[in-house]
């Protein structure tokens, strides 16, 4: 069985998720401790070494990030939950962490563990949440790196690597300055949303481009050219959005 532990200062949320654990997955999981704080879960975790930690961002005196101070090495995986904070949820995506938006709907939940039980490198749990602590600590246009689920873990790259990001069904390929392309398991539109906006910006169905390497536009050919000569369509509908975001650049 998995071990788990809850940690939410609701009475209600904490109910309520156990219970949709024995309901959808019995027999899967033994709730070891239900928790109402970060520090009554962190002596939890010590006690129990659970393989996941359910964790509510937002609680009265200490937010649901501040438990991983009292951790040296993470030896378990975390799933966020919450009911808001658009920029907790960026970081946490950013991170390639699991979050689950309050009320907790059972078919996302559900997703959620099929991909905790796919998971099968420990380490992984301490990557990404080193990496999430690390973004939470910068803004928006100066993201250090992001984890891009990918069919073996997740990669590493800092955003200012990458060239282009092209749509390839439910999958997104990431090309970098060095040439080298990489394979998301993620669509286009999550991994443009977890971008930086300022410099990254949609210019068609299939493609998110780095403003930083545009060369030129070519408004009768409707393309762009990039610093490594490539060249890309630009679609009607996007045209004026992308033409304002270079001038909005420069």
């Amino acid at each position: 069985m998995i071990k788990a532990v809850i940690i939410d200062d609701e009475i209600n949320a904490q109910s309520l998720l156990e219970k949709t654990l024995d309901r959808y997955f019995p027999n899967k999981f033994n709730i070891v401790a239900k928790c109402n704080s970060v520090d009554s879960g962190a002596l939890a975790i010590k006690k129990h070494e659970p393989d996941l930690v359910f964790l509510d961002i937002q609680m009265p005196e200490k937010n649901g990030f501040e438990l991983f101070k009292y951790f040296e090495v993470i030896k378990f995986e975390v799933i966020f939950t919450t009911a808001y904070n658009q920029f907790a949820i960026k970081a946490i995506k950013r991170s390639a962490l699991d979050y689950l938006l309050k009320p907790i709907n059972h078919l996302d939940l559900s997703d959620a563990i099929k991909r905790f039980e796919t998971r099968i490198d420990g380490s992984f749990a301490q990557k990404k949440l080193s990496l999430l602590l690390e973004n939470l600590n910068v803004n928006d246009q100066n993201v250090s790196k992001i984890a891009f689920p990918t069919l073996e873990g997740f990669e590493l790259i800092h955003s200012n690597q990458i060239l282009y990001c092209k749509a390839e069904s439910n999958y997104c390929c990431i090309k970098k300055i060095d040439g080298i392309t990489k394979t998301a398991t993620k669509t286009l539109k999550f991994v443009e949303e977890i971008l930086p906006s300022s410099t990254f910006k949609r210019i068609h169905k299939t493609y998110v481009i780095n403003l930083n390497y545009l060369v030129r536009y070519n408004k009768a050919n409707k393309e762009v050219e990039l610093t490594n000569g490539e060249k890309l369509p630009v679609s009607f509908r996007k045209e004026e959005e992308f033409i304002n975001a270079i001038l909005q650049n420069h």
